[in-house]
C-alpha cells in the first residue's frame, strides 16, 4: 500500500511516532535522530539519554541491565509497529533494533511489506 503522504511528511510522521514512544517508555524524548527511507525500509539512527538508574548499574551488573535493555527494545519495537500500522495505515513486516548503552546510540530498521517511496 502506497503511503498517503510524500516522503518528507512521512519521515516527520514516523519521527513523531518514534519520539512519542520513547517519551512514553522513558519519560524523555530523543536527543537527536536521522531518518532515511529507501524502498520498503526506513532507517532511524538516534541518540538517546540513558536511564540514569541503568547507567549506574551497568558497571557492576551489565548482564542484568542488558536483559532490561532487551526487554525495553522488544516493547519499543512492538509499539512502533502497532502505531505505524494504526496511524499511517502502512503494513509493517518487521522492526529490527539495536542499542549501544555506552554511546547511547540506537539503530532501527522498519521493513514494510511494500515500497513506501
Amino acid at each position: 500500500m502506497k503511503p498517503k503522504y510524500g516522503a518528507g511528511v512521512l519521515k516527520q510522521e514516523i519521527v513523531k511516532i518514534y519520539n512519542s514512544i520513547n517519551q512514553e517508555i522513558f519519560g524523555i524524548g530523543i536527543k537527536s535522530q536521522r531518518i532515511e527511507i529507501v524502498g520498503d525500509k526506513v532507517y532511524i539512527f538516534a541518540t538517546h539519554k540513558r536511564i540514569p538508574a541503568l547507567k549506574i548499574l551497568d558497571a557492576e551488573h551489565r548482564s542484568l541491565t542488558a536483559s532490561v535493555d532487551m526487554l525495553v527494545m522488544e516493547a519499543n519495537k512492538r509499539m512502533l509497529k502497532d502505531q505505524i500500522e494504526r496511524q499511517l495505515g502502512l503494513e509493517v513486516l518487521s522492526v529490527l533494533k539495536d542499542y549501544d548503552p555506552r554511546s547511547e546510540i540506537s539503530g532501527t530498521i522498519i521493513m514494510f511489506k511494500e515500497s513506501i517511496e
